[in-house]
């Protein structure tokens, strides 16, 4: 008995060598571990977690690779091309006069009316389309108001679409909006088809009564709804890689008709804060091109100038709803341009309020105006570079340009 319990007393002091052993050795492989220099490429241990600036880190470096894309463009164009990129001419209905402006003037790109699809079909546009994506120097955008309703410039004619497409008043009353996103992507991929990228849509205005001139036009329902509606356009056109385009900033209201004459509305701030604004601030959210501008004079944002010619208008557009894409003009041969300013001077004035993008039927007078206005330095070409930046990162989120370098 005594020798089984020294034997087992010697086993018990055996293992209390081992254990303290292994203690040992555990705390001096801590001590090396804590002491290991922190660029060590050691794995991490299962419970380690990846901090938010790694998980940013690839989409920033994306963003990086486009800017330095487009300042790669930037740099080989002239003075003149890069002015020309500030315009959304109105295409030449002749086939070989738009052929030789694309040639002299390297436009932004070409707004097309109906008398541009009258006589043609589709592939007769397809074609024409080609021809003058073939010729630019830069990748065009190529647009149209296609809206739905009264304003349809393509599938108006029988040659294109059995029927024109519906208002997005009409078939939110037919279907909800289960029918304006089935229209919607049956729209984006129509005017596709044809060589078109652009659709100057959706309508945001907010329009109560039938004597609005906008009312036809409109969706026909409260702000917040509106604003519903132009997020799901926006969020299909994007899906469907076609250019949108939110108009008419910043809401139209019961205005009268600025083609005709100069329209002034009086409503108070907190009107467009609480309601015109909502529908923009929705499309801006979901991820809209470009916003077009109105003619209207809105006093309690400038009782002086027009909203399209306004640096007012466009500083709230920027800082209050923060839009970081490309702001255009409506065209500036409307009535309620040519009343209020020199329809010379129209192109100038609206990059100085800080407009992107001009469309101008008159073309060539306002690409003269406003090169000879940055020869002159009235205006800079720090502010003409940064427009073209805009133009054409939004050509290249349309799939015009490569967002990688060559």
């Amino acid at each position: 008995m005594k020798k089984r319990k020294r034997r087992r007393n010697q086993w018990i002091r055996l293992f209390g060598l081992i254990a303290a052993l292994i203690v040992v050795c555990i705390a001096i492989g801590l001590q090396k571990r804590s002491q290991k220099p922190s660029n060590s490429f050691e794995s991490p241990s299962p419970s380690y977690e990846p901090t938010p600036t790694i998980m940013m880190d690839t989409p920033t470096k994306e963003i990086i690779s486009k800017e330095a894309v487009v300042d790669q463009w930037i740099a080989q164009l002239s003075l003149e091309e890069k002015i020309g990129q500030l315009f959304f001419a109105r295409c030449p209905e002749q086939k070989e006069t738009a052929l030789e402006d694309l040639k002299q003037y390297c436009f932004g790109g070409y707004i097309l009316f109906a008398n541009h699809f009258k006589e043609e079909t589709p592939d007769s546009i397809r074609e024409i389309l080609a021809s003058y994506q073939e010729t630019s120097k830069i990748p065009l955008l190529l647009g149209v108001d296609e809206e739905g309703g009264t304003v349809n410039r393509v599938s108006k004619f029988s040659a294109f679409r059995s029927k024109p497409f519906a208002s997005p008043r009409q078939l939110y009353q037919q279907g909800q909006m289960e029918a304006i996103k089935s229209d919607t992507k049956e729209k984006s991929n129509f005017l596709l088809s044809l060589g078109l990228n652009v659709n100057l849509a959706p309508v945001c205005d907010i329009a109560k009564e039938p004597s609005d001139y906008m009312y036809p036009r409109s969706f026909g329902q409260t702000a917040k709804e509106t604003a519903d509606y132009v997020k799901e356009v926006v969020t299909i056109m994007k899906s469907q890689t076609i250019g949108s385009v939110l108009k008419h900033f910043p809401g139209y209201g019961n205005n009268i008709n600025t083609h005709d004459s100069i329209a002034i509305d009086v409503r108070e701030y907190e009107v467009f804060q609480t309601q015109d604004f909502l529908p923009f601030e929705a499309g801006i959210e979901a991820g809209a091109d470009a916003i077009l501008v109105s003619h209207t004079i809105v006093e309690c944002m400038d009782d002086k100038k027009p909203a399209s010619l306004s640096e007012k208008v466009h500083q709230i557009l920027r800082e209050e709803l923060e839009f970081d894409g490309v702001i255009m003009t409506d065209d500036l041969i409307m009535q309620a341009i040519i009343d209020y300013t020199e329809s010379k001077t129209a192109a100038v004035d609206a990059i100085k309020a800080g407009n992107d993008l001009l469309i101008a039927t008159d073309y060539k007078t306002q690409y003269e105006a406003v090169l000879d206005a940055v020869k002159s330095k009235e205006l800079s070409i720090k502010q003409i570079e940064a427009s073209v930046r805009r133009i054409l990162l939004w050509k290249m989120q349309l799939g015009l340009i490569a967002a990688e370098g060559s």
